[in-house]
């Protein structure tokens, strides 16, 4: 299976990295090929609504969304690793998915996706808010959620680390199937 992970923390070695990071190293040694892109630390120009691209065509931005923009299109999987900033994805993730607008038409078929998410505070309905958007977006794009490892009480660089939530992502990464959702 092609995994595609987009990450959305600034911090290159935050807590949602960490789940990444624990994640792909799962993938991997399942066999599965993985390409990941940092949003935080590249050049992604937020959507402008121009429309040049017409759903379905070239954007009138040359950044670093071309690796994406290659890549979210031949993925088979999707995932989506942000830290929870003011009750929602991070705004370089954002800045990416929003994106996807310019290639629309070729991302409309199954495709499979998890979300790795981290935060700080312990309130579950705190979490609403993305996985709301999250599930709005998997149904808008026909594709399917096959895990998620949300990640509460983690703030401070690190402290992930003494979580079960590495391990986790781990988990979930070495489950993946290339033919089922796990």
């Amino acid at each position: 299976m092609k995994i595609l992970v987009l990450t959305g923390s600034p911090r290159e070695h935050g807590n949602s990295n960490t789940l990444a990071e624990h994640f792909i190293k799962g993938a991997r040694e399942a066999g599965h090929t993985v390409d990941r892109f940092d949003a935080a630390l590249k050049n992604v120009h937020p959507c402008v609504a121009c429309n040049s691209c017409g759903m379905d065509g070239p954007c009138v931005f040359d950044d670093d969304f071309s690796f994406v923009r290659e890549r979210v299109i031949a993925a088979d999987l999707v995932a989506f690793v942000t830290p929870m900033y003011y009750f929602g994805i991070s705004a370089q993730l954002k800045a990416v998915i929003d994106r996807f607008y310019a290639i629309n038409g070729s991302i409309h078929r199954p495709k499979k996706s998890v979300l790795l998410m981290t935060y700080a505070n312990v309130t579950e309905r705190n979490e609403r808010p993305i996985l709301a958007h999250y599930e709005e977006l998997l149904d808008y794009l026909g594709w399917t959620d096959v895990g998620r490892v949300i990640a509460p009480g983690v703030w401070t660089a690190g402290s992930i680390a003494r979580t079960p939530f590495p391990e986790r992502a781990y988990q979930l990464g070495r489950s993946l199937r290339g033919g089922d959702a796990r």
